[in-house]
Parts: structure tokens; C-alpha cells; sequence
């Protein structure tokens, strides 16, 4: 009898694991202030009415700078139709590092940069970089990619929630 109620337990701990893996439906983004470059600040509510990458980064990381053409591209290709980017450079990331690459880069869209490191404790404990979020119009979380995204499946996915009313 004991095995039974194990194997039952473990499998519904599986399941719910797997389900919050596997994510079943989106989550709201947490609250959070965006301190931005220029002093300025946006917060998660900001976010709402467009569809927002919100990646987080940092110029000692191979990958994302690797990323980042793929991510000027992107907001390239959808801004005029209600798209946006976010980029939030973690807090170990130097200041003045961000500040060069930002304007040697002509990055086009808001740079944030998360000196306390609230900002991705906030999303998920956020420690690997690139990190990145999509959200909805709705300021919900519905994709999240730890790694260079799959920008093919990316643009699709965009594409799907731009559509959205």
C-alpha cells in the first residue's frame, strides 16, 4: 500500500512540475521599476498595450552580444505595429560598460540597467544571461528563453500576439 501512495505522489508531483514547466497559460509580469539610462523610469504597467521583449543582458556575455543584431532586428522589423523592447543590464554589469555599448551600438530601443539586482530577482531570479521574456498586451509573461532565442519561432510568436485584440 505504501508504494502505491508513493508512486501516486510522485506522479502528481510530476505532473505538477511539468505543468509549471510547461507553463499553462501566461502569468502576469511582475511588478517591477525599469530604471532607465537617462535617469527616467518605466514600470511592468508600461508595458501594457504592447507586445514587449524584456531581455536581460550584459556586455561581458558572449551570447548576448552575439544576440543583439537579431534583437535590433527584431524591434526593427515590428515596432510600427505595437512591438517593443526592453533591455535590462544586470547588476554586476559596469555602468559606464553599458553607456559605450549602448551608443557605440546605436541600440534603438530602452536600456535599463538593474543596479540592485531587484529587478531580476523579480523575474525569476534571473542569473543566466541572455534571459528574455515576451510579453503580451495584457502585461503577461508568455514565453521565456534562458539562451539566444529561436528567432524564426520568435518572429512567429510575435506575430501571433500582434494579432491579438
Amino acid at each position: 500500500m505504501k508504494k502505491i501512495v508513493y508512486a501516486a505522489a510522485t506522479a502528481l508531483a510530476l505532473a505538477v512540475g511539468v505543468g509549471v514547466y510547461v507553463g499553462v497559460g501566461a502569468t502576469e509580469a511582475p511588478a517591477s521599476t525599469f530604471v532607465l539610462l537617462d535617469g527616467s523610469k518605466k514600470s511592468t504597467e508600461d508595458l501594457k498595450g504592447k507586445v514587449t521583449l524584456v531581455n536581460f543582458w550584459a556586455t561581458s556575455c558572449v551570447t548576448c552580444v552575439g544576440e543583439m543584431p537579431k534583437v535590433i532586428a527584431t524591434y526593427d522589423k515590428y515596432k510600427a505595429q505595437g512591438y517593443d523592447t526592453l533591455a535590462v543590464a544586470m547588476s554586476y554589469d559596469p555602468p559606464s560598460y553599458v553607456m559605450n555599448y549602448v551608443e557605440t551600438r546605436k541600440l534603438p530601443f530602452k536600456v535599463a540597467i538593474d543596479n540592485t539586482g531587484k529587478v531580476a530577482q523579480a523575474w525569476g531570479d534571473v542569473q543566466l544571461t541572455p534571459t528574455t521574456y515576451l510579453v503580451n498586451k495584457r502585461g503577461e509573461i508568455v514565453k521565456r528563453y534562458v539562451g539566444e532565442p529561436d528567432f524564426d519561432e520568435l518572429h512567429k510568436l510575435i506575430e501571433k500576439l500582434l494579432a491579438e485584440a
